[in-house]
């Protein structure tokens, strides 16, 4: 495919660092992945971090690997070679094995994005892509805390470090349940596009997220590489908080993604572009793609003197079959489902609306001040919290599925009766992934919520629980961002 982008006069490349946050699915586990319905969805301020910097070669040496990193767990290392495919089908991407005698460990998630940016970069500016190392860092509150961790975060005297070395394979950390796989693909996609292209076609520091043509064009090829490597499944509403922070999700068409051809396969390096571009694959063809994907960013608010808090379980959950059983209960007891998600979906907006008319409704003060009773002002949305829980209790029954198992009941209970704490649930998908609670910020709460699950002992199912901890995340509006590239290491 002829090159669409004017390149620049050629500069080195430099080291770039991009990150992209976590999210929390607030309001809208399952019922986001239909088009009907819409996700609460915020931004947090645990990010997964990209340093992309080329891979210095001698006088006549042509290398064309890309090698992928991540120090703060064993043997996280992923070497790539990569060569442009026939018939227009991309760039294909190989994992090269680094010791013989050591298995391939793959990672699809870094595999398939590789393959996708880079069609996309040989397509629109060079079809030549000089090698590079790219180093992956997640905030620590990604994976659950070790004692000696949890013991530094809480210890004034004892300096946490900003990267945590966990010193485990990959494999075997326990996510926290804050969207690691998307605000991953997205970094690295993003990376990879202010590396390689000219900021003419590429440039994250427009302010007006929305109006960015780079962020659509980033947010169209993640949500492509993240849906593939996830086999084609997901609403998306991970990577669109990743891209733009904080918002009110709607979920594209399945369509757009269902069909795309595969890496490699004819006429995928066109087909991605018009894509990305949202354009016909085939300027002889007047069909053009348009995501009609919806990011209300407006529609989310966060009152003064409120904030988000997550307290990990140490357990974490099998979100992908957890949506299958869901989704096939729903096939065979449609007007059972259709009742429930109804229900949910208006409490689901009602907490939404609250949030925003209290947040409207306060230009000024904040709902941190008052040391008395609680606002009246803060009783619709605990009561908007009672109506989404009772709902995700009645699918937990209906479907089999532990939603909000009885574990977690037990534990946003307790937290609930805390006084200062509005509301929780079990976000996303449910199951045993950190517990989302909204409170008053205020430093009598949090410590009141540190000593009750100082001494909690968190016991679910199928011998799932341990030590319950609080996270040191909240929420953020803001999505990607560009970071400076000197000082990250462990």
């Amino acid at each position: 495919m002829a090159s669409t982008v004017v390149d620049d006069e050629k500069t080195p490349l430099v080291p770039t660092a991009v990150s992209a946050p976590g999210k929390v699915l607030l309001a809208g586990g399952y019922l986001v992945l239909d088009r009907a319905y819409t996700g609460l969805v915020f931004g947090l301020n645990a990010r997964i971090h990209a340093v992309i910097q080329p891979i210095p070669t001698g006088p006549g040496i042509v290398l064309n690997e890309i090698s992928v990193k991540s120090p703060q767990f064993r043997h996280a290392v992923w070497n790539y070679g990569y060569r442009l495919a026939e018939r227009e089908g991309g760039v294909k991407v190989t994992q090269l094995r680094v010791d013989a005698d050591l298995a391939l460990d793959r990672n699809p998630f870094i595999e398939t994005t590789l393959s996708y940016v880079l069609s996309y970069i040989t397509s629109v500016a060079s079809p030549i892509i000089e090698p590079s190392s790219i180093t992956i860092y997640a905030d620590n509150d990604y994976y659950s805390t070790p004692a000696d961790l949890t013991t530094a975060t809480t210890n004034p005297t004892t300096t946490s470090p900003r990267f945590y070395n966990f010193n485990v394979p990959l494999s075997e950390a326990h996510k926290t349940g804050l969207g690691s796989s998307a605000a991953l693909v997205t970094s690295i996609t993003a990376a990879l596009l202010s590396f390689y292209l000219p900021k003419s076609h590429f440039d994250l520091l427009p302010t007006s997220a929305l109006a960015s043509p780079s962020r659509r064009r980033l947010h169209n090829l993640a949500q492509a590489a993240h849906c593939a490597a996830q086999g084609k499944v997901g609403s998306g509403f991970d990577v669109a908080s990743a891209v733009y922070g904080s918002s009110l999700y709607r979920r594209f068409s399945p369509s757009i993604l269902s069909n795309h051809p595969e890496p490699g396969s004819p006429s995928f390096a066109p087909a991605l572009v018009g894509l990305v571009e949202e354009r016909a694959a085939d300027p002889s063809s007047p069909a053009a793609i348009t995501w009609d994907t919806e990011i209300l960013q407006d529609a989310v608010k966060v009152p003064r003197g409120l904030r988000l808090v997550l307290c990990d379980v140490a357990g974490g959950s099998q979100t992908p079959g957890m949506v299958k059983q869901v989704l096939a209960w729903r096939a065979a007891q449609p007007a059972e489902a259709d009742a429930l998600w109804t229900e949910l979906h208006a409490a689901n907006q009602a907490l939404a609306a609250e949030l925003t008319a209290l947040a409207d409704a306060q230009p000024t003060g904040s709902l941190a001040d008052d040391d008395g009773d609680e606002p009246a002002a803060l009783r619709p949305l605990r009561a908007a919290f009672a109506r989404i829980r009772a709902s995700l209790r009645a699918m937990t029954r209906q479907t089999g599925v532990p939603i909000e198992p009885a574990a977690q009941t037990r534990l946003i209970d307790a937290c609930e009766a805390v006084p200062g704490v509005v509301g929780g649930v079990v976000p996303g998908a449910g199951g045993y992934d950190a517990i989302a609670l909204l409170i008053r910020d205020r430093e009598d709460v949090v410590r009141a919520l540190r000593e009750l699950i100082a001494g909690w002992e968190f016991s679910g199912e199928e011998g799932v629980g341990g030590k319950v901890s609080m996270l040191g995340v909240r929420e953020e509006m803001e999505g990607v961002r560009a970071e400076e590239a000197r000082g990250y290491s462990l």
